[in-house]
């Protein structure tokens, strides 16, 4: 009988973050995500990640960026990106989302019909990357 059951299971190693229970990836072998996965969002994307949205982190659900869940996303950490109710329902409706895996930020795209060329990035909660960087060339560093 185990082995009969063991045919349909999906079979995943789950990782922990060092010497902790906290998984951080979890394959398909469930679609929620973790206490943990959840805080390292909170600390990554600060809130809802679509252009323009201002929803907290502490409204936001744990959406798969990349690629999302219907298209075989899985609830590892590195593919998950925060987003409110509205804007995770969105990519039910032709919107798709990817993470620069350099920065670990979420881009947004909308369906080509309503794309007019918009940042694909929230800023509204990283407002650091609207500074200057420091440097000599910067004069209000100087000061």
């Amino acid at each position: 009988d185990l082995i009969r059951l063991a045919e349909q299971a999906y079979h995943y190693l789950v990782v922990y973050r060092k010497h902790t229970a906290e998984p951080l990836y979890l394959g398909r072998t469930k679609r929620l995500a973790s206490k943990a996965q959840r805080l390292l969002l909170y600390h990554r994307d600060r809130g809802c990640t679509r252009p323009g949205c201002t929803q907290a982190a502490c409204h936001c659900q744990a959406h798969h960026a990349e690629p999302s869940w219907n298209n075989g996303g899985l609830t590892d950490a590195p593919t998950l990106a925060l987003g409110c109710g509205p804007d995770n329902r969105l990519a039910e409706m032709g919107w798709t989302t990817s993470i620069d895996h350099d920065t670990g930020r979420t881009h947004w795209h909308p369906p080509p019909l309503m794309d007019t060329g918009g940042d694909t990035l929230n800023h509204h909660f990283h407002p650091e990357e609207f500074l200057d960087p420091p440097g000599e060339d910067n004069p209000c560093q100087n000061a």
